[in-house]
């Protein structure tokens, strides 16, 4: 499992840090394509926590963080690499802290991924918006790195509250962790 996770792990975010050079612009907002993707890291840290321990998943996040970053290097380009492994180490590390602080403390299963997703999320997308494209040669992005982050930032909290939570729980249930309530 721990061979999976860590895969997982790799393919989302170089997935989302290839997906992340394409903006697009709906409703007034400048979103990237990678705000689909990267949402499932902290899904999957979050249930690793959960069936595991926090000591797995920090041992997940270690190892994939170098293979993440050198192909998010080769998909990209060097600074998006940079900045994909710099929030992810950051913001994955956050998450397993916050969410078992959280889980420790708070009986109701929903409490701690939704902390710790939210928690994670605000400090992630804006380190990796502002290293990635602070002073870039692409003006556009240089100029509207905080606009299009705070797109971003939205979206992923409304995809964590209405996809990645929801699916949380649908995991925990089939991993027999949670009863659902009568």
């Amino acid at each position: 499992m721990f061979f999976y996770l860590t895969l997982f792990h790799v393919f989302i975010i170089s997935l989302s840090n290839y997906l992340v050079q394409f903006p697009i612009s709906l409703y007034g907002f400048i979103f990237t394509f990678g705000m689909f993707t990267y949402p499932l890291v902290c899904l999957a840290t979050d249930l690793t926590v959960r069936l595991s321990g926090n000591l797995i998943a920090r041992r997940i996040v270690s190892s994939a963080y170098i293979p993440a970053v050198l192909i998010s290097i080769y998909l990209s380009n060097y600074r998006i690499g940079l900045a994909s492994g710099i929030s992810y180490l950051t913001g994955q590390l956050l998450d397993i802290f916050v969410f078992q602080k959280i889980r420790e403390r708070v009986s109701h299963w929903w409490c701690a991924p939704l902390c710790s997703t939210f928690t994670t999320t605000i400090l992630d997308t804006y380190i990796f918006f502002a290293v990635a494209f602070i002073g870039i040669s692409n003006q556009f992005l240089a100029d509207n790195w905080i606009r299009i982050a705070s797109s971003n930032l939205i979206f992923k909290l409304l995809v964590s509250l209405a996809i990645i939570l929801p699916s949380y729980g649908v995991l925990l249930r089939r991993f027999s962790l949670i009863r659902p309530r009568s």
